[in-house]
């Protein structure tokens, strides 16, 4: 039989097992398909299984000395289902594909399997990764480990959840507006998102597409590390790609580097926040002082940040999807149609305005890391909501103007261009996951990682995950 406890070790451990011989990839297939079965049924994180490509591929790298196995060794990994991957059933989270199975891999996946990773499942989505609750017309909804009557968020709430319930060391998400960051948050394990360019993916609408981005999800800071490690490098496909740097993530977080100063800040200066999600996050927050870092209220002026990204999002999502608006709107959900049809509606005018907005976020963003090394909020601004909510439409008091809007904290750092990741912080009075997103200067992922390993030791978190589920 499987050993089950290998569930229970963190990723980086189970490396070292398979690069010592202790155990195989076969075998880390076998204890993730029992843990599978014993608890995704109520959870639906990873609908679409592919044990069998997922056997064939481990051993094939078996044959291979373990030094020539890639940083991942054989460990398994499953996919966001937005991605493809080649001979498996890749739906986006939508009916028009609800029968696709791909014949080539994303650059994205081609990349993981070459350092190592045994790819084993697709984990769930919303349609098109659009809405920050993970439920589809093609697998139904995915729900919170924590407590099953809740929302895992989105769009890569299937690898959150995952990852919570342990039928996942490491997973692959990405994120537009917070789509690695509210899921992390929600479920109470690490997602980040890293700089523009630094993991590779195919190019598919726009060459230089800077809203999205692909990145690592994991259940502490070094697992994160590790797999922004194997994910990350330069790649000829994509232009915008970054070479890999010298020292590995890995190194970085591991490090014990400090910051000098950081920020905290509730809300950013333009979002609501549920108190007790500003009171966990302020109290972790604080918690830097410890390690004798200076902790300061601050934060940049992102004050266009809500006029600017509605207008960028609703371009991407014109420009990638308007052929599927004219030729099979009847199958879209709502959310989606809207989302095209804001994005027809813009002029030049628009997206001008829209991208110098960015550029003066950006510039503040920049201005501001001058002063200080990280700045903390909240990565929501809610804890985990009824899974059959479709979206957060109010909070303390406001009332949103659109479905999206309840992600402003996430995605103000988006357009900002930085670095940014949810750590664990606590839980809430009913003992739900609350996240402290933290945010570096572009491109600086070392002392991100670094400065979450710190504060993720004072505030003893790492271990708290995988759980079964509630």
């Amino acid at each position: 039989m499987a050993d089950q406890s290998l569930i229970h070790e963190t990723a980086t451990a189970v490396v070292a097992k398979l690069k010592s011989g202790e155990v195989t990839p076969l075998d880390l297939l076998d204890v993730v398909e029992e843990r599978i079965k014993a608890v995704d049924g109520k959870i639906n994180a990873l609908p679409t299984l592919c044990f069998e490509r997922a056997r064939a591929h481990a051993t094939k790298l078996m044959q291979r000395p373990v030094a020539e196995r890639g940083l991942l060794a054989g460990l398994p990994v499953p996919i966001k289902d937005l991605n493809e991957v080649a001979g498996v059933l890749t739906t986006h989270g939508s009916p028009i594909f609800k029968d696709n199975v791909p014949a080539k891999s994303d650059v994205l996946v081609e990349h993981l399997e070459d350092n190592g990773a045994v790819v084993y499942a697709k984990s769930n989505t919303p349609e098109f990764g659009a809405g920050g609750n993970t439920f589809n017309e093609v697998f139904g909804a995915t729900r919170n480990p924590w407590d099953l009557t809740r929302s895992a968020a989105g769009s890569s709430g299937g690898a959150a959840a995952a990852l919570a319930s342990g039928t996942a060391w490491l997973a692959h998400g990405s994120d537009m507006g917070g789509s690695l960051r509210n899921p992390a948050s929600f479920c109470g394990i690490v997602g980040m998102r890293p700089s523009f360019g630094r993991v590779a993916h195919t190019p598919k609408a726009k060459v230089d597409a800077t809203l999205g981005v692909q990145g690592p999800m994991a259940r502490n800071v070094e697992d994160v590390a590790l797999l922004l490690d194997a994910m990350s490098g330069e790649h000829p496909v994509d232009p915008i790609s970054l070479p890999a740097l010298p020292t590995s993530f890995l190194a970085a977080a591991r490090s014990g580097r400090k910051p000098l100063r950081v920020a905290y800040s509730r809300d950013l200066g333009i979002m609501p926040v549920d108190p007790e999600v500003a009171a966990v996050t302020r109290k972790a927050a604080e918690r830097f002082a410890e390690a004798g870092v200076i902790v300061e209220e601050a934060h940049p002026d992102l004050s266009e940040t809500h006029e600017c990204f509605h207008v960028l999002r609703a371009f991407e999502f014109a420009m990638g999807m308007s052929p599927l608006l004219r030729e099979k709107r009847d199958l879209l959900k709502p959310e989606v149609i809207w989302n095209i049809e804001q994005g027809l509606k813009l002029s030049v005018e628009d997206i001008a305005h829209a991208e110098a907005q960015r550029v003066t976020l950006a510039q503040r963003a920049l201005a501001f890391f001058e002063t200080y090394d990280l700045l903390l909020c909240p990565a929501t601004i809610v804890a985990p909501f009824p899974v059959e909510q479709r979206y957060v439409a109010e909070c303390d008091g406001k009332k949103f103007d659109n479905y999206v809007e309840w992600l402003g904290i996430a995605y103000a750092i988006t357009l900002a261009c930085c670095p940014a990741l949810s750590l664990p912080c606590g839980f809430t009075a009913s003992g739900l996951p609350v996240g402290l997103q933290m945010v570096a200067r572009p491109r600086n992922e070392a002392g991100l990682l670094a400065g979450a390993r710190v504060l993720e030791d004072i505030l003893g978190v790492r271990g708290s995950t995988p759980i079964d589920p509630r």
